[in-house]
Order: C-alpha cells, then sequence, then structure tokens
C-alpha cells in the first residue's frame, strides 16, 4: 500500500490540512480559518480538530507543517513568527507529535513548496533543486538529494535580503537594494504606480503588459527588473550550481513576458559552464500543502 502522509499549510488567516500520497497526489483535504492572531493553544487546538476530520489519519506516516518564515528544523519550532504572534520558540512539531503518537516536521512556506517541485514537480529526481517563488515578497528553498538545507539558523535560502544593489533607496528593514524590494511583485506594482498612477497599475503583471506594448516607461521598470533577477539567480549560482532552478509564485503569470530577459541577465552575470541550468516553471497546483506533507517522506530519506 502506498504511504500517505498529513500535510498542514499554516497561514496567519488560513489553514489547509491535506491527507497526500507518495507521488504528491491530494487524497482528501479541508479549509478553514488559522485563528493565527488568537495564539498557540487556539492555532493548535484548531489543527488537532482538523487533522481528527481527514480521513484516515490515523494510517499516514506522519504529520508536516509550512509556516511563514524561518524555522529551526531542529527542533520543529519558530524563529521569528511575525504572522503568527506567540509561536516563536514554542514548540509546535513536539506538540503534534504528543497529540497524534507519530512523527511531525515544520518548515518554512517557501521551503516545502520548494521541496514538493523537488520530490514529485518540476524537479523530481534531480539532486540540487532551487526553488525560487516571485510573489508579494521573494522567497527561496535549496533541496539537496531531497531534504531542504535551513542551516543552523533557519535562514538557509532566506534570499528576500541578498543586495543586488547598493545604490538603491531605502525601502524597508531590508537592505538597501535587496532583491525582494527591487524585483517582487509588491516592487514591480510599487515602481509601476510611481509612474502611472494606482488606476493604473493594480499588479505586476500591469507593468509587464504595458511594456510589452512598447510602454518606454514600462520597459524602463522591466529591464530593470530582468537584470535584477538575472544577477541574483547568478549570484545563487555560484553557491549551490543547481541542477534546475524551479519558479513559482503569482509573478510567473507573466513569465512569457520577462523570463527570457531574466535568463539573458543571468547569462551575463555568471560563469560560462552553468549557462545551460534550465529555469522551469513551478508545476504543482497546490505545493504549499503538497510540500508540508512531504517533510515526512523527505525525513525518511537517508543521507
Amino acid at each position: 500500500m502506498m504511504k500517505t502522509y498529513i500535510g498542514i499549510d499554516l497561514g496567519g488567516t488560513n489553514v489547509r490540512v491535506a491527507r497526500v500520497d507518495d507521488e504528491g497526489n491530494v487524497l482528501s483535504q479541508i479549509k478553514g480559518p488559522s485563528y493565527g492572531t488568537e495564539g498557540p493553544e487556539k492555532v493548535l487546538s484548531n489543527l488537532k480538530g482538523m487533522v481528527r476530520q481527514i480521513e484516515g489519519w490515523e494510517e499516514c506516516e506522519g504529520i508536516g507543517v509550512g509556516v511563514p518564515g524561518p524555522v529551526d528544523t531542529k527542533n520543529g519550532t519558530m524563529v521569528l513568527s511575525t504572522n503568527l504572534p506567540g509561536f516563536k520558540g514554542y514548540p509546535f512539531a513536539k506538540a503534534l507529535s504528543d497529540e497524534f503518537h507519530m512523527p511531525a516536521y515544520l518548515d518554512n512556506d517557501a521551503n516545502v513548496a520548494g521541496l514538493a517541485e523537488a520530490l514529485v514537480g518540476a524537479g523530481k529526481g534531480l539532486d540540487v533543486v532551487f526553488y525560487t517563488t516571485l510573489s508579494t515578497g521573494i522567497g527561496g528553498a535549496l533541496i539537496v538529494h531531497g531534504r531542504t538545507v535551513s542551516g543552523k539558523h533557519g535562514f538557509g535560502a532566506e534570499v528576500a535580503n541578498i543586495v543586488i544593489d547598493r545604490n538603491r533607496e531605502k525601502i524597508n528593514y531590508l537592505n538597501v537594494g535587496a532583491i525582494e524590494n527591487e524585483a517582487s511583485g509588491t516592487a514591480v506594482t510599487r515602481k509601476g504606480r510611481a509612474v502611472f498612477g494606482e488606476d493604473k497599475i493594480h499588479n505586476a503583471g500591469d507593468v509587464f503588459n504595458l511594456a510589452a506594448e512598447d510602454n518606454k516607461e514600462a520597459e524602463k521598470i522591466a529591464v530593470q527588473v530582468e537584470e535584477d533577477l538575472g544577477q541574483y539567480f547568478a549570484t545563487v549560482a555560484c553557491v549551490c550550481d543547481p541542477d534546475m532552478f524551479v519558479l513559482g509564485g503569482g509573478m510567473m503569470k507573466s513569465a512569457d513576458k520577462f523570463l527570457d530577459g531574466v535568463i539573458e541577465n543571468y547569462k551575463k552575470y555568471s560563469h560560462k559552464e552553468v549557462w545551460d541550468t534550465p529555469f522551469v516553471e513551478a508545476k504543482l497546483e497546490e505545493p504549499g500543502v503538497i510540500g508540508a506533507a512531504m517533510l515526512v517522506k523527505s525525513n525518511s530519506i537517508k543521507d
């Protein structure tokens, strides 16, 4: 019989819980509010109830949880819990493990999405996969031999703060010229609105559409974003030289308008030997909950 796992995709507002098989198929799932602002006891009590509503949960091999922010994967605790107040250092994995008498694992939401793509999605069967989500923010995940590399402090592949140009403007707590502040969906929208106003720009896609229509101002923004992302990927390649870059997130809806430019710039900033690294769009519909479940499978892989 095929092994199955419980995956929990936990956000500050919503949560989904699913039973997922070894190939990444979602067998059953439920969604609901996460009560993320109401503290660990309320959140956990809700999760425990939801797991028990999943048919056949008792037969699962274990539970995996994806959460926003860096995670101490060794101890199953959150290092920062901006969207889930009160969870910093809370023994999250242990609480679930004690309740259900099965192994439980915790990791960052970008890591689990990347893990899903590496184990059962676009990067299936490859040794080293680097996943990047281009969304409201920019997140990363490094998966080596089927395991996420979270590092000592849980900040492995927390790529948002990578600097691509120290001469940009200061936006928030991130470094000046951090890739998230220059090339995320939020950043592209911000730059578009500064030129065209809020009425015309609702999301990053609007900027890329205008650029595709030969609007010079929009082109300028798009060209800069392509260069910034190209440099970012070249930096990542210097560190881990992956078999594949997998790209997910809402901004990828406009991939046909910017990805070729990103790859051109990647080549401009990287060694010739790594030019053949494929850039592939993420394949899975629900990488969050599938990836959370895959934490259990991943932790059973022998180093």
